[in-house]
């Protein structure tokens, strides 16, 4: 889950994890619960990153195998040491590229991974090749300019202290992350009843540091800009976001994670 890793962003699992990781698999859950898809169907996921999606597969959807493709080997390391079943296969893959036969899935998924390819039809195209027809292929991006709140914050403070701040805005840089663009991407790959859906998850953290502490370690865009800073530029960031975040008489914060999820069927 997440990973194309377009740009070098997204290289230590164990860091990505404390990052969005932990609230990826709560959308997984949500997302896999949607689909609602048979038993003993064989699953591709591509861009596995950490596994989190795979392990909610092989947990949940009850499936006879799942494949899962990730160019990182990074990723893949740590995929492959945490889950250990029998029904999963890791293989090092690019989404435009995926070392499969074409009609060998019942279905394909993707976590957190469309808007880091730079050919996105192409993707899509490759996705559809290896699925039989009547399978399905789905997806589920962050919702970058709403409601994935732990990051339109952070954004919103940037943009409010830097001259540039605006030019990183990953809800301004994945534009893909919106319901209309979605539903476009998968009609123009002629794919059938395509529907598209918000998913909610709730990430309520410990307190300020929680929140704060994960963007240090310098994962995906925002990470990566925040230890950009100078360390007098990043105090102010921190000062800025928790003056702007609501934080609970205990310290903890309570915000949503919203992911937008599609899919559709491969035509007969």
């Amino acid at each position: 889950m997440a990973s194309q890793n377009e740009g070098g962003w997204f290289a230590d699992g164990e860091a990505y994890e404390g990052y969005v990781g932990r609230w990826s698999r709560v959308v997984g859950r949500l997302f896999t619960d949607w689909l609602s898809l048979p038993a003993d169907l064989s699953w591709v996921e591509v861009g596995c990153g950490t596994g989190a999606l795979t392990e909610t597969i092989l947990k949940h959807a009850y499936p006879a195998s799942v494949t899962a493709t990730e160019p990182s080997e990074g990723f893949l390391s740590l995929a492959r040491g945490r889950i250990n079943d029998s029904r999963a296969v890791f293989k090092s893959g690019d989404a435009t590229s995926l070392p499969l036969k074409n009609a060998e899935a019942d279905a394909l998924v993707t976590g957190l991974v469309l808007n880091f390819v730079p050919d996105k039809q192409l993707a899509i195209q490759e996705m559809c090749r290896v699925v039989r027809p009547g399978g399905t292929v789905a997806s589920y991006v962050w919702d970058y300019s709403g409601e994935m709140q732990l990051m339109r914050y952070f954004w919103d403070a940037v943009t409010e202290l830097f001259l540039d701040g605006a030019d990183h805005d990953e809800g301004k840089q994945f534009l893909i992350c919106n319901p209309g663009p979605l539903e476009d991407l998968f009609r123009k790959a002629d794919l059938q009843s395509v529907e598209v859906r918000a998913l909610d998850a709730p990430t309520v953290f410990a307190d300020f540091d929680d929140y704060w502490s994960p963007f240090l370690r310098g994962q995906g865009p925002a990470g990566a800009y925040c230890v950009s800073l100078s360390n007098d530029d990043r105090e102010r960031l921190r000062n800025r976001l928790k003056d702007a975040l609501p934080i609970e008489s205990d310290g903890s914060i309570h915000l949503i994670a919203r992911a937008w999820a599609v899919r559709g069927v491969v035509p007969v």
